[in-house]
């Protein structure tokens, strides 16, 4: 299905930021890749939605500043700031909760674009649980879903779930929870917390029991 799975999992930048969201502890999970295509195109890739399902998922809404969106089996929100083709930002909402995303792209050369992400949330017990992979592992399933659809727009799309249980995506979700548990070392979090966060993480995606 996917036989390159660490060339995919080096060409992700992780970090990991603590701030503040509201006068409220909040933490922010940053990701960033480059993609073999143009600003314009890697903008319309990411905001078309007769292109959006191809990787991502069917988007309804109305698409510009103040409109409201709706990703369809997930989460709805708000688009608060748009500046075609270099960043939007939006509220994400799901099950009862809000966080923000801000998307920013950057051409790294004539035919290279770089994508960062930013998904920033609130402190809650589900980060205390499964900490910065919970997001992060998720988000990169969908970068790595768009970085197959730009190099082969024919080819099938990645169906996720069943990518995560297969055993080139268990291989997949496993290192990703690994890095992003280094991730938040890097940021201060204690080693053992963040390592057993990244382990209920992989167990959550694989559906497998967590690694001793």
């Amino acid at each position: 299905m996917l036989s390159d799975i660490e060339r995919h999992l080096g060409a992700v930048e992780r970090r990991v930021v603590s701030l503040e969201r509201d006068g409220a502890p909040a933490r922010a999970v940053i990701l960033s890749r480059i993609y073999e295509t143009t600003v314009d195109d890697l903008w319309d890739a990411v905001t078309n939605k007769e292109r959006l399902p191809r990787w991502f998922a069917p988007v309804a809404g109305d698409l510009q500043i103040g409109g409201r969106y709706q990703v369809e089996n997930n989460a709805d929100g708000e688009i608060v700031q748009c500046e075609p083709p270099r960043m939007f930002s939006l509220t994400w909402k799901i099950g009862g909760d809000v966080s923000w995303v801000d998307v920013e792209l950057k051409a790294d050369s004539l035919e290279v674009a770089r994508l960062t992400l930013t998904h920033t949330a609130k402190v809650s017990p589900h980060w205390e649980q499964f900490g910065p992979g919970a997001g992060g592992v998720g988000w990169e399933l969908g970068l790595l879903g768009l970085a197959l659809y730009l190099a082969d727009a024919e080819a099938d799309k990645l169906d996720e779930e069943a990518f995560a249980v297969s055993a080139e995506g268990k291989a997949f979700v496993r290192g990703s929870s690994k890095k992003w548990g280094e991730a938040a070392i890097s940021a201060g979090e204690d080693p053992k917390k963040a390592l057993a966060s990244a382990s209920r993480t992989a167990a959550f995606y694989t559906g497998e029991t967590e690694a001793s």
